[in-house]
């Protein structure tokens, strides 16, 4: 019987221009932004209180961002990175153009900006690539960059 395991991509399967659609979204709930906010210490009552967020700008709660930026980041993993990433070297450019509610769900696409071999680390190379997330109208609610330090695909052995 073959054996199949499930992977993310080797360095020499991403190809720059690729668009990856994340799928299924992820609808937003109170709990997520309630726990996951108090998980990361962060009081913001833009989060937590919906008498004081009702008196704001966008007259509710906004979900925290930093849970977006983790959930798209997440959406990506089964079908890019897991088992094929060595580091996440660094996240940039990233941006929240439109606020995320509760009942909101959450899209993520991944589009592959650069991939070249890693200059110091043999076997290795470097992926950079742009997330974007969009709630279930098609706005952007989200944008991030991310280099990575994966793997190569190893070696066939004779």
């Amino acid at each position: 019987m073959t054996e199949i395991v499930e992977r993310g991509l080797y360095v020499e399967e991403f190809e720059v221009g690729a668009r990856y659609v994340h799928r299924p979204g992820r609808t937003v709930t109170e709990a997520d932004n309630v726990v996951f906010s108090a998980l990361t210490m962060n009081t913001q009552a833009l989060h937590l209180d919906a008498a004081f967020s009702a008196s704001q700008p966008f007259g509710q709660r906004l979900m925290n961002s930093m849970w977006t930026l983790a959930t798209m980041v997440g959406a990506s993993v089964q079908q890019l990175t897991q088992g094929t990433l060595v580091a996440q070297l660094g996240l940039s450019d990233i941006t929240f153009p439109h606020p995320l509610f509760h009942g909101d769900t959450l899209y993520t696409e991944t589009t592959i900006e650069s991939v070249r071999p890693s200059n110091s680390r043999p076997g290795q190379g470097i992926v950079t690539m742009r997330h974007t997330g969009r709630n279930q109208d098609g706005e952007i609610v989200a944008h991030a960059t991310r280099a990575l330090l994966m793997w190569c695909a190893p070696k066939e052995q004779s």
